[in-house]
């Protein structure tokens, strides 16, 4: 059975009856299954995690975008984590039995389907249509506040939709890659410059960690401040090698880690290098685990 996996982000992490509507999208396709959904009140955002057959996987991605396009307004939008729409990013991740190549069709047809709708789209990642474009944060630059502008380059013509400012539903990012971990540290302190100081040096574009993409965030409703990043190749970059990294630059400035979180599914071979390195038992192997002998 071919299994595909999409990690859909959207702009709306505080409108309970929205998410809920948008997660029952999910649920109602069958063969699908619903893994996760994450929602940040400072970053306005849901991140919903769901598999399954890859036609079907397309299906609910379309009901999911259809929900979000119809309830969230990109002209009133706030929100701490960088957006340029209310469908922001849609990444489809190949899991069993599919090939990139694969899934690349089934993000195209994603996109094909949200320009019909009026959205201008941009390819990333190994769905990406030129170099320029595989970066998310280059395709991302400048937010939704930047979008009217850049669409009038000729250079950021969109992938899929009109070339025309979407003001309401703004413009949405699809794209093919590996599994990518979200992991944030929250550090007890509201110095959101400390935060973005210890982002900036371990990311991978100011000379960090490869594979490494970090933001400074203000939890305010927390009263603390945190390095959000995205591990977008866990193989090279292993989450307990970037937690030592900003362990490392917090104790620079006094702080001290309060807790740290991991969005969304993590694979289990990502879980099985840190336990590797925290407990020390070096011929460590998944297959150890009891769950996973009864998934085999």
């Amino acid at each position: 059975m071919k299994v595909l996996m999409s990690v859909t982000n959207i702009s709306e992490g505080k409108n309970e009856k929205l998410i809920g509507e948008a997660a029952e999208a999910v649920r109602s396709t069958a063969e699908v299954k619903l893994l996760e959904i994450s929602s940040d009140m400072d970053h306005n955002r849901s991140v919903f995690s769901y598999l399954g057959p890859p036609e079907m996987v397309l299906e609910a991605t379309k009901k999911l975008a259809d929900v979000s396009i119809a309830g969230i307004d990109m002209t009133v939008h706030k929100g701490d984590h960088p957006r340029m729409g209310a469908v922001d990013v849609v990444p489809f991740i190949p899991v069993r039995n599919i090939e990139t190549a694969e899934a690349v069709e089934i993000a195209r047809q994603f996109g094909r389907y949200l320009g019909s709708k009026g959205v201008p789209v941009y390819y990333y990642e190994d769905a990406a249509t030129s170099a320029d474009r595989k970066n998310l944060v280059k395709v991302r630059k400048g937010q939704y506040e930047a979008l009217q502008d850049k669409l009038k380059d000729p250079a950021w013509a969109p992938d899929e939709g009109p070339a025309t400012f979407n003001a309401k539903a703004g413009a949405t990012a699809v794209g093919v890659r590996l599994p990518l971990i979200a992991f944030n540290v929250n550090f007890n302190s509201d110095n959101i410059e400390l935060a973005n100081s210890i982002a900036r040096r371990v990311r991978h574009m100011n000379g960090g960690l490869r594979y490494v993409r970090a933001i400074g965030v203000n939890l305010s409703d927390k009263g603390m401040v945190q390095v959000s990043m995205n591990l977008t190749n866990y193989r090279e970059t292993p989450i307990h090698m970037v937690m030592e990294a900003v362990r490392s630059e917090a104790s620079r400035y006094g702080l001290s880690v309060a807790s740290s979180e991991l969005v969304g599914p993590v694979p289990l071979e990502a879980m099985e290098e840190m336990v590797r390195f925290y407990v020390q038992v070096h011929d460590f192997s998944a297959d150890q685990f009891i769950e996973t002998n009864l998934l085999q």
